[in-house]
């Protein structure tokens, strides 16, 4: 390196690339929570209208990481996180939501806050102390986390527990997922990186392609095998305009990309590391159908059926090119037409 190299160096190309990245998104992060607001307002979600500032401020800053990790930001707070004590500590950032959320409405419960702050800093912490991908330590925080939320450990704080009061305002019991996504995506992108999870954010034209050639290969079998078990029924009727499209986005984000994330993303191709695709893509449908088994009074075998075939066809949709935005086009295609027109 010559001394004139020495004093000017190179710009570092790769965060100059990502702040380019990054200002792109902030554009597309304020143009979706003004469309949130919209849907909110078309879904007439109550809690925005008795706390609009600090329901919309909850959310920004929730929908924050889950968003800008999918344009790289996770790799440059990597590069900024020089120690491991400091990426752990880090983490209980993720817990701010919810004060921020429940602070003005004077509801904030001692003990939810502590889970929620314990939960990115324990898994912070295991995750930086067992590198390898793959391992038990993976495994475990993965059910660890899935069955808080599956559980719905996270919508009532003790001792209301036991009684089932909701600590979370209504409308809003979909928070601590989004939570639980963020703590994931910081684990797994930030603390112990792994390969080919497809958290990309910028969509392809592939990704249609593939989400919805799944969506039509699934779509009949699901709904003959629903109709003829009794658990759809069509409601017939024509839908307000806006219905499908708001339903869609709503669903794409909120459920379709935090359960693909969780269970194509991670779970299946953690799972590839010690098993065949094939047998690691059933596993993973299983897995995922079982995860709706409380979807009513009593064990809801219709459900878990259908979702874990379903899932089949998600994680076609994920391994196709090992992304996650083609495998949520069919899962919130799939989940729209079902609660518009058979739910």
């Amino acid at each position: 390196m010559t001394a004139h190299e020495q004093q000017n160096p190179p710009p570092n190309t790769d965060f100059t690339v990502s702040g380019q990245k990054l200002r792109g998104a902030a554009i597309g992060y304020c143009a979706l929570l003004t469309v949130f607001w919209f849907v909110a307002h078309f879904f007439g979600l109550k809690a925005l209208d008795e706390y609009p500032v600090s329901t919309f401020l909850s959310f920004a800053l929730l929908f924050a990481p889950y968003w800008f990790f999918g344009f790289g930001a996770a790799e440059m707070l990597r590069a900024r996180l020089k120690t491991p004590a400091l990426t752990v500590a880090v983490s209980a950032v993720l817990a701010l939501p919810y004060f921020v959320l429940e602070a003005p409405r004077g509801n904030v419960q001692a003990p939810m806050a502590a889970v929620l702050i314990a939960i990115p800093v324990l898994v912070a912490a295991v995750l930086k102390n067992w590198p390898r991908a793959g391992n038990w330590a993976d495994f475990l925080v993965l059910g660890a986390v899935g069955l808080l939320i599956d559980l719905g450990l996270l919508t009532a704080a003790w001792p209301l527990h036991a009684a089932g009061v909701s600590v979370w305002p209504a409308g809003l019991s979909g928070f601590p997922k989004l939570m639980m996504a963020n703590v994931a995506l910081y684990g797994y992108l930030v603390v112990k990186p792994i390969e080919s999870m497809g958290y990309d954010l910028r969509p392809r034209l592939a990704d249609l392609k593939y989400g919805l050639r799944e969506f039509f290969f699934c779509a009949p079998m699901v709904l003959s095998l629903g109709f003829l078990l009794g658990f759809l029924h069509w409601h017939g009727g024509t839908p307000r305009l806006w219905t499908a499209p708001a339903a869609w986005t709503f669903t794409f984000f909120m459920i379709a990309l935090p359960e693909e994330l969780f269970f194509r993303g991670l779970v299946q191709n953690l799972l590839e590391r010690h098993v065949s695709q094939r047998r690691a893509l059933c596993l993973a449908s299983v897995l995922f159908g079982l995860s709706h088994f409380n979807k009513g009074a009593t064990f809801n075998w219709n459900y878990v059926l259908l979702a874990t075939i379903a899932g089949l066809f998600y994680g076609r949709a994920w391994h196709a090119q090992r992304r996650l935005f083609a495998s949520s086009i069919t899962h919130a295609s799939v989940d729209t037409v079902w609660s518009i027109w058979f739910r």
